[in-house]
Order: structure tokens, then C-alpha cells, then sequence
């Protein structure tokens, strides 16, 4: 007996992609800050970038990004991943009531674990949901260097109710 492959992913609607990107990028003031800037949403998995400015003769090479910087941005992205997740689960509804879901996603836990320094000129950020219950979900993140290697990686749970 030969398995079958899970179905695809469906992919998002453009009022629910644009949706969720005004949320994220406009309305979390403190995702402004950061300079973070969503690159992909899926319903399996979100991908974001922050990009560094030059110091004061165009190098990069002392500008570090602060450990913060990387726990609130990777944060900010499990988080994503979730609303991502749930989008996905109620595909049903239109994307508006969907949006209206994400009020009161809020973080439980966060541990992040800081690999290597934060150098360089920009920086991606990957997430994906685990597990998504009831009441609860949990995402891993990584953080990755221009160069495409891995910084730091995190783990969170999100309360979804």
C-alpha cells in the first residue's frame, strides 16, 4: 500500500493577504519600528525581512541587531504564522470575519535561542505553526544572516481564544 501525499496548502485570497498585511505592517506600530516587512504568507509557513541602514560611511559591518530586536521580531512572526494558520483552518468564511479573528492572539511563551551575532545588512525570518488548537499554538522561527545561515531560532505558544 502506497501513501498518499497531504493536499496543498490553498493558497490565500488577495483581500486576505492584503488584510493581514495592512494589520502587520501599519497597524502594529511596533512591527514599523522594527523595520519588519512580510515576504510570503502561506497557510503552512510566513517569511519576513528586516532591513539594517548603513552606519554613517555606508558599511554594515558593525551595525549589530540587538537581541531584542531579534526576540520581538521573531515573535512578531509566530504570531503571524498563527494568524496564517487560522486563516487557513476557517477558509469558509470571508476574509474580512477572518481578520477579525486575530483580537485576541496574544503570546504565552517564548524562548529563543541566539546562535550567532546579528551582522549584516538584512535579515529573514521564518515561521511555521506546529500544532494548532483550540486554545493554544505553538510555532518554531529561525532568523536567518544575508548569507542565508540560521542566527537564532525560537519556539512559542500563542493563546488563540
Amino acid at each position: 500500500m502506497s501513501k498518499s501525499a497531504p493536499p496543498a496548502p490553498q493558497a490565500f485570497e488577495p483581500a486576505f493577504i492584503a488584510g493581514l498585511k495592512s494589520i502587520f505592517e501599519e497597524k502594529i506600530v511596533f512591527n514599523q519600528v522594527l523595520g519588519l516587512k512580510i515576504t510570503s504568507l502561506a497557510p503552512d509557513g510566513v517569511v519576513g525581512r528586516i532591513d539594517m541602514k548603513p552606519d554613517l560611511v555606508g558599511h554594515y559591518a558593525y551595525n549589530r541587531i540587538h537581541g531584542g530586536v531579534i526576540s520581538a521580531g521573531l515573535d512578531a512572526m509566530g504570531g503571524l504564522a498563527v494568524m496564517a494558520a487560522i486563516g487557513a483552518k476557517h477558509l469558509d468564511e470571508p476574509p474580512e470575519q477572518r481578520l477579525h479573528r486575530f483580537a485576541k492572539l496574544g503570546t504565552i511563551d517564548l524562548r529563543i535561542d541566539y546562535l550567532r551575532p546579528g551582522i549584516g545588512s538584512h535579515f529573514e525570518l521564518r515561521a511555521q505553526v506546529l500544532r494548532l488548537g483550540s486554545r493554544v499554538a505553538t510555532t518554531r522561527m529561525e532568523f536567518l544572516g544575508p548569507d542565508g545561515q540560521i542566527m537564532s531560532a525560537g519556539a512559542a505558544a500563542y493563546i488563540v481564544s
